[in-house]
């Protein structure tokens, strides 16, 4: 890609979704993968659980900048 040319604002906003969305499945898998286990340290795996839903929160910010608002 030219480094003169600029991605479209939609454009960035989708790979950051994706990029978002991949951690969100890492983190799911390391959490089950903790639960599994059963010898999992219970801070940790609020920690995880805590930075899962703010990954979700951004996801979700993301997609409804990238929803076009519709008026009914």
């Amino acid at each position: 890609m030219n480094t003169t040319e600029k991605m479209p604002r939609e454009e960035v906003l989708r790979i950051k979704l994706e990029a978002l969305r991949a951690e969100h499945r890492d983190l799911d898998e390391a959490i089950m993968a903790l639960e599994a286990k059963g010898t999992a340290d219970q801070l940790t795996l609020r920690r995880l659980k805590k930075q899962k839903l703010g990954l979700k929160d951004r996801i979700a910010l993301l997609e409804d900048q990238l929803t076009p608002d519709i008026i009914a």
